[in-house]
């Protein structure tokens, strides 16, 4: 009743203070982002890279293999500084509210339709399994039924994110964002204290290492940082440096950034903030083992052990050594993380098709108050889809092979992004065939694994296969497609005007 009334209270306020930053909120350039500062940056941009897999994900990781599932943010901030570093100034230079502006500037209005309709897809993934994550915590903690979950949920984040646009996504995702650590800072506390300390605590993980040697299993460095295996560390930091590049959600408000040096700064400031999250995560999935090992959560019978990782964060907060308000917070931070980052996830979706598809394709000259008013429909739409497909979708094994997926396209769009800077043969036809065949690979690789139960190549993730058809296939097609007279001058053009904005703040 307690964790009811605290995420009943925290919804209240979520939406409050949505609403109110709303009425600052006015014309279209407004609700998809203008003019933010370095605070504003860092909380709207956070929520791409702390969402539900890093609360219940890297808990998961932590449980089976230790302090090394933190790599999962540290490498979303190797990305974000990697963003910040070498091509934030870029970006923030083009003057483009979304990266399908980006890849205009470079390819053309065909391939940006392109990469505009993938990059949907891509957001829309991502959305739908924060949803699943939020619909799943209200049936396992609270008691509601799966689809009432989603529906009030999605209620929630879609009232706020179209009273206040932008402004709504960084005021309350600087809430999210103190909620979330406040959150996993007291469960791991909390969870010490149920242990017995410290030295108790290092006594459980001794124990599980043991058990691990006994039996041949291959996680028995609970504090070492590579025991989650170096192929899935070198994956996921390939993924988000290349997928930082072209994250529609994390990279608008660094576009609306009001100048260059605020956008590297906030880019900065974000991976310092994102980074340390999964270590307090990661210990949470660690703390929750070794109470599974001293007998004081028991794992349903018929389960192994491992596989009860994906519940055990759950078991944690409703211990009976967790006291109701405990629990609560912790449950509210695992929320904060999910809806800072599905509402952002929305925002962008509806930026992307009023901005590149509708602006761009079907209404040229429309007016503002008619681009405002199709990016509040878009939003609410893509708010709407990811609810629906979430309850569709819930018991399907696919969800998320499908946001795997989703993420290999995205990384595999920036390689292709990078043959339109740095070489003089890249040519629109052959970014649109690559993005193509990008996609159906991306797509057909998890598809495959599904099938099988192992991937096409042993070894080689979606995220290799979608990498190496981006490089293979932008080098073979463009040798096919040569680039016009006209999209060179288009290019040289860009090149030369980014060169002249360089040499004014030099």
């Amino acid at each position: 009743m307690v964790q009811t009334i605290i995420i009943i209270a925290y919804f209240a306020v979520t939406v409050l203070i949505g609403v109110l930053s709303g009425r600052k909120s006015k014309g279209s350039a407004s609700f998809v982002g203008v003019q933010m500062g370095i605070i504003a940056i860092v909380c709207a941009s956070t929520g791409e890279w702390l969402g539900g897999t890093a609360t219940t994900g890297v808990s998961e990781y932590g449980y089976n293999y230790g302090i090394s599932g933190a790599w999962y943010t540290i490498a979303n901030a190797i990305g974000t500084m990697f963003l910040g570093l070498c091509f934030a100034k870029l970006y923030r230079s083009l003057g483009s509210v979304t990266v399908p502006g980006i890849i205009e500037r470079f390819f053309g209005k065909k391939a940006r339709t392109v990469s505009s309709c993938l990059l949907i897809f891509v957001m829309l993934a991502v959305g739908l399994s924060q949803m699943v994550a939020a619909g799943k915590l209200g049936q396992n903690l609270l008691g509601i039924d799966f689809r009432v979950t989603c529906i009030v949920f999605a209620i929630i984040f879609i009232v706020y994110t179209l009273a206040g646009g932008m402004k709504a996504v960084a005021s309350t995702n600087t809430l999210h964002l103190i909620v979330m650590y406040g959150g996993v800072i007291l469960g791991v506390f909390m969870a010490l204290k149920a242990i017995g300390g410290w030295d108790k605590f290092m006594d459980g993980i001794h124990a599980v290492e043991a058990e691990a040697v006994a039996t041949g299993a291959d996680n028995t460095n609970y504090f070492g940082m590579f025991t989650i295996g170096g192929s899935k560390v070198s994956s996921w930091i390939i993924a988000s440096l290349f997928g930082a590049c072209t994250a529609q959600a994390g990279i608008q408000p660094v576009l609306a950034s009001k100048d260059v040096p605020t956008a590297k700064k906030a880019c900065i400031i974000t991976a310092l903030v994102v980074a340390p999250f999964g270590f307090f995560t990661a210990l949470l999935g660690m703390a929750s083992r070794v109470m599974v090992q001293n007998g004081a959560i028991l794992v349903p019978e018929g389960m192994s052990v491992a596989k009860f990782g994906k519940d055990a964060l759950y078991a944690l907060m409703m211990h009976e050594s967790m006291p109701s308000w405990a629990g609560g917070l912790i449950l509210a931070s695992i929320l904060a993380a999910i809806l800072s980052t599905v509402s952002p996830i929305i925002l962008s979706a509806g930026t992307m098709f009023t901005k590149d598809l509708y602006q761009g394709v079907f209404k040229k000259d429309a007016t503002d108050k008619q681009v405002l008013f199709m990016g509040r429909i878009t939003t609410a739409i893509s708010g709407v889809i990811c609810c629906v497909a979430a309850i569709a979708l819930v018991n399907a094994s696919a969800i998320l092979d499908l946001v795997y997926a989703a993420y290999s396209l995205r990384g595999a769009i920036f390689i292709i992004v990078l043959f339109g800077i740095y070489t003089k043969f890249a040519s629109s036809k052959a970014a649109i065939c690559t993005m193509w065949c990008t996609g159906a690979v991306a797509v057909g690789w998890v598809a495959i694994k599904l099938i099988r139960g192992s991937y096409l190549i042993s070894g080689v993730s979606e995220t290799y296969a979608a990498a190496a058809v981006a490089v293979i296939g932008s080098i073979i097609f463009s040798l096919i497609f040569k680039p016009t007279a006209e999209e060179l001058a288009e290019r040289n053009a860009t090149k030369k005007e980014l060169a002249e904005i360089a040499a004014q703040k030099a």
